[in-house]
């Protein structure tokens, strides 16, 4: 039982990690473009993080633990894939304290991802990583930001000329707004509503294919964002007819805290496992003294545990990394920020679809990037964008030979 709390105390000391560095990801560019205080941030991302965690988490935890290392060889060492996946708790844990220190973002699951690999490679060789995967991640961390930036400056660069920079630029957000909140739904209601609707009873569901329900919900919030985006553009327009500028942004900051909400969902969801994978496989070889190999059942309570531990890593921590990028790499409005919100949650989105891993600080850093090229380049502060890339580039390298190093003082003590 000793252990056991020890453990779960690891998890917590990562799941707050976490929370502080990888929560910018969602919040960073609402806080940045004035859209919301920071309060508001802790307060929205805190509950929307937890949420995604608590109810959604289980798939990529699950994934994260039998898939990096490959469990065939610790078949006749249970022992040995516990003490290393105390070294990748313990490893993860400091080097995103490291990194929430030095404000920067930088990947989680990179991190866990290069802690595995490292105590796997000490603990059986070569054969013990799974080299492809750690390909397509060192691949995806180029292909991201690229992505998402050009996705954000096409679409920036689309809302600038359509809206903005037009003579009457309140009728052209008028004609835009269900367009907008459209493309938000659609968005952000492939990543959440189906499966939200997925783990409802079939008692609670009209007699109709659940993905039609998902499409018919997804068409009642778009028309529930419309009809409300009307009514409060034109209770603003009586209200400051002489103040056409900031009644645009105030009408574009509710959509990207629409966006902001709906990636600090989706984040929890899927981050949440870089805490507690190595927990549950632990949990797992202590209960059972052996080693997952084809599943591995999450408990709700260690999804409870780490979504407690995100957000208190957030409310305590998350202020920093959140002005890097919100502030640090160039000032942005709202109507840039929502491009830089939506652009990450697409790219996310479309490499989910291909099953490729991808970095959410990635593509929002590349968003924001690309949508500060559109408005101007020279604006962009290369210092900050030097140090984030640092951090991308040592963040597996770093891990890798923490775990192993953690891993081999462990096998020392303990075998």
């Amino acid at each position: 039982m000793i252990f056991i709390g020890f453990v779960c105390c690891l998890a917590l000391y990562v799941a707050c990690n976490l929370g502080a560095n990888d929560v910018a990801n969602s919040m960073g560019t609402s806080v940045g473009s004035k859209a919301i205080t920071l309060k508001q941030a802790i307060v929205i991302a805190g509950i929307l993080e937890f949420t995604g965690a608590v109810l959604f988490g289980r798939q990529v935890s699950s994934t994260l633990a039998i898939s990096i290392a490959n469990p065939d060889l610790f078949v006749s060492q249970p022992q040995t894939l516990l003490l290393g996946m105390v070294a990748v708790l313990i490893s993860c844990g400091l080097w995103l304290q490291i990194a929430t220190a030095k404000n920067l973002p930088v990947a989680s699951s990179h991190a866990v991802v290069g802690a595995i690999a490292g105590f796997s490679w000490v603990a059986a060789g070569t054969s013990a990583v799974e080299w492809s995967s750690l390909g397509t991640i060192s691949l995806a961390w180029v292909v991201t930001p690229l992505v998402s930036g050009t996705v954000a400056a096409g679409f920036y660069l689309l809302i600038k000329r359509s809206i903005l920079e037009q003579e009457q630029p309140l009728i052209q957000l008028d004609t835009w707004i269900p367009w907008l909140s459209l493309i938000l739904v659609a968005v952000f209601g492939v990543i959440v509503l189906p499966t939200v609707v997925e783990t409802l009873p079939s008692d609670f569901l009209p007699a109709v294919p659940r993905h039609d329900f998902s499409l018919g919900l997804g068409g009642m919030a778009a028309l529930a964002i419309t009809l409300v985006g009307w009514r409060r553009l034109r209770a603003e327009q009586i209200a400051a007819s002489s103040e056409i500028p900031a009644v645009i942004e105030r009408q574009l900051a509710r959509f990207q805290l629409l966006s902001a909400c709906c990636v600090a969902f989706a984040h929890g969801s899927n981050d949440v496992g870089n805490a507690i994978a190595p927990l549950a496989t632990i949990l797992y070889i202590q209960n059972t003294g052996t080693v997952p190999q084809s599943s591995l059942e999450i408990p709700l309570w260690v999804l409870v545990l780490g979504g407690v531990g995100i957000v208190t890593g957030l409310a305590i921590w998350g202020k920093q990394v959140i002005a890097t990028i919100g502030e640090g790499i160039i000032k942005l409005e709202p109507s840039s920020g929502f491009a830089a919100e939506l652009a990450t949650a697409a790219t996310i989105l479309i490499a989910s679809s291909q099953g490729l891993p991808v970095s959410t600080s990635h593509a929002l850093v590349g968003a924001v990037v690309g949508v500060g090229a559109v408005k101007n380049w020279r604006s962009l502060s290369l210092d900050t964008l030097k140090s984030i890339a640092l951090a991308w580039i040592v963040t597996i390298p770093i891990a890798t030979l923490l775990s192993a190093g953690i891993f081999t003082g462990l096998r020392y003590f303990f075998t």
